[in-house]
């Protein structure tokens, strides 16, 4: 991309606030109040009568007044879109070599019957300043605006970044998207369950873990940039706590000089290049075949006959269970990412860096999510192959509507969905919106419902979050005991996979994807990968973790569901595929197969 500079005369500073969850793209109308940001620092006293400076004594009055409403001020900005794209405002942000800091970069495709629609926003930021990292019950809670590092003991660290921000209160005005624009971001295990199970999922019982990564990894951003891909405006964003300044003038002149700086890094003139690479979309076609994993055939279908037995004798009527294959290339995580929103478009697009690991999703479902109090519980199962064409797909869609195994899982999953909702909403507001509509992705069809309820008065996203973790789909029914299976049948702990990724915002609004199609790259080098020295830039071998889970019920053959664990793993590894051939050179070696 040529280099570009914001021009002055559409990069304004306002006031607003954020009220909404990542993947909910319905329009709005946004009203805001514009006025010119002068690039030296606020100083109320110096502001001269009239022209601009007025106006520049107006803004302040606005800020003045909306912190009078909460703590947690948005200052922001809104500039055209035409010149930028989320990939190249990341790399803006966080450059090529700096793999292990904590940054996001969300996106999402709609889909529909016709095809598949870009998602309207892309959200990304970096520089998170609280970390929360939990391992067991150890919490580790680093400031990086104060430059504290404090550890804690907690029987349940979910509630660390609750305590944390549990004083702070959104000063509500006009002018943001009705989407995430800051807050907590970061990922939460599938063994985060063990917080609230301790006695039936103690963490003696579980799988090995070989990874040791974190339970849990959150940032919380007060810089971020929302890409409104209807609008084409950008919003460049940063909070501001007035509790931390000892003046609101001081407050101001402070976030005025964050959002400078923001701005500036989005405006360099000496943007990092991207290489454009050359897309074939055959090698993305199919997978390549991966033959490593944790758990050899055999393993897995004895695991498989266990489960089986369990199920025969009515301890449980389904369990999901994974493994975990192994790839290993020298394409980077953030050009698998890119090559991943090619070959597989998802609702969830996420590219995740957090300590320990960088996460490269195409997620299609919902962990659980929170608009203004209501409570979204999309349970996804049951799936088809998409048709050659509309035909063909219609054909596909009648046959899996008439499956009565699929259906038969699908209800339980939903009766599932309906129970972790119901721990947490008011009494007699649970119901099911939509029951048994097919949703259309990119090279797949689901079975998809909806569940809902409103949040108790009493409670937080935080809440709702855990009672939701994990879903059904991704352990089985009834939940816990299946949960108590996967411990036993499993050899290595699932980590991020099966959990959930995404954001909570200041507003409390949440909106969690499920951490399926999830490549997991632990940014610590093991000891026996490569380097090589023969490109441009010294690149090193990557191990990629793709981890996949089959639905085991009493009908299920071993054969077949070992068959579909390897297809969807190598169905992810596509992404690989296509970026070591569009970012590697010809002549590269690759030893990642």
């Amino acid at each position: 991309m040529a280099s570009w500079k914001l021009q002055t005369s559409v990069s304004h500073g306002m006031i607003g606030y954020t009220c909404g969850g990542w993947h909910h793209n319905r329009c709005f109308s946004a009203r805001a109040h514009f006025a010119e940001v002068e690039q030296t620092p606020f100083n109320k006293s110096k502001l001269r009568k009239p022209d601009n400076e007025v106006s520049k004594l107006a803004e302040f009055d606005k800020f003045k007044e909306a912190s009078h409403k909460g703590n947690l001020v948005p200052l922001f900005r809104r500039i055209f879109s035409d010149h930028l794209t989320p990939v190249s405002a990341y790399r803006c942000l966080v450059k090529e070599d700096d793999r292990e800091a904590p940054s996001f970069l969300l996106e999402s495709v709609e889909n529909s019957d016709t095809g598949n629609n870009v998602g309207r926003y892309s959200m990304l930021g970096a520089q998170p300043a609280i970390e929360v990292i939990a391992k067991g019950e150890l919490v580790i809670i680093l400031n990086h605006e104060r430059g504290s590092r404090t550890e804690r003991l907690m029987e349940d660290p979910m509630k660390a970044p609750y305590e944390i921000a549990s004083n702070w209160k959104v000063a509500a005005s006009e002018g943001l998207p009705n989407v995430f624009c800051g807050g907590w971001v970061g990922f939460f295990s599938y063994d985060t369950v063990r917080y609230a199970e301790k006695k039936k999922l103690p963490v003696e019982k579980a799988p090995f873990d070989d990874r040791s990564l974190p339970d849990i990894h959150l940032g919380l951003y007060k810089d971020v940039v929302v890409f409104d891909h209807v609008s084409k405006i950008v919003y460049i964003l940063h909070w501001v706590c007035t509790e931390h300044f000892s003046s609101l003038e001081d407050a101001y002149a402070n976030g005025l000089k964050q959002l400078d700086n923001l701005v500036a890094r989005l405006q360099n003139t000496n943007m990092p290049k991207l290489f454009p690479g050359s897309i074939d979309m055959a090698i993305g076609k199919y997978g390549s075949a991966i033959n490593q994993s944790n758990m050899t055939k055999d393993e897995y279908i004895t695991a498989i006959h266990k489960a089986k037995d369990h199920i025969l004798a009515g301890d449980i009527f389904q369990i999901v269970l994974s493994q975990r294959f192994e790839r290993r290339t020298y394409a980077d995580p953030f050009e698998v990412y890119r090559a991943l929103r090619v070959v597989n478009p998802s609702p969830y697009m996420i590219y995740l860096q957090t300590r320990g690991c960088i996460l490269v999703a195409s997620s299609p479902e919902i962990l659980t999510r929170i608009k203004k109090g209501k409570i979204i519980n999309r349970p996804l199962a049951g799936t088809r192959r998409r048709g050659k064409n509309r035909e063909e797909d219609l054909r596909l869609e009648e046959e899996l509507l008439k499956d009565e195994k699929e259906c038969a899982e699908h209800v339980m999953l939903v009766d599932l969905g309906r129970n972790d909702v119901g721990k947490v909403a008011k009494a007699g507001s649970v119901k099911v919106e939509r029951l048994m509509d097919v949703e259309r992705y990119s090279h797949v069809m689901h079975i998809s419902s909806t569940v809902s309820g409103e949040i108790q008065d009493d409670l937080t996203s935080w809440d709702v979050l855990q009672a939701a973790l994990p879903v059904g789909t991704v352990s089985g029914a009834p939940k816990v005991r299946a949960m108590e299976l996967i411990d036993e049948l499993e050899k290595t702990r699932r980590g991020p996979y099966s959990g959930g990724i995404g954001g909570i915002s200041f507003t409390g609004d949440m909106d969690i994807a499920l951490a399926l199609r999830t490549m997991v790259f632990p940014t610590s080098a093991r000891y026996d990968t490569m380097y090589t020295y023969g490109d441009i830039h010294n690149r090193r071998e990557w191990v990629v973790h793709l981890q996949a889970g089959a639905g085991i019920v009493a009908d299920s053959n071993p054969e077949d569901e070992y068959n579909e664990c390897v297809n969807k793993a190598a169905g992810l590894g596509r992404a690989i595929d296509l970026a070591e051939s569009a970012f590697l050179p010809p002549d590269f070696h690759r030893n990642s197969h």
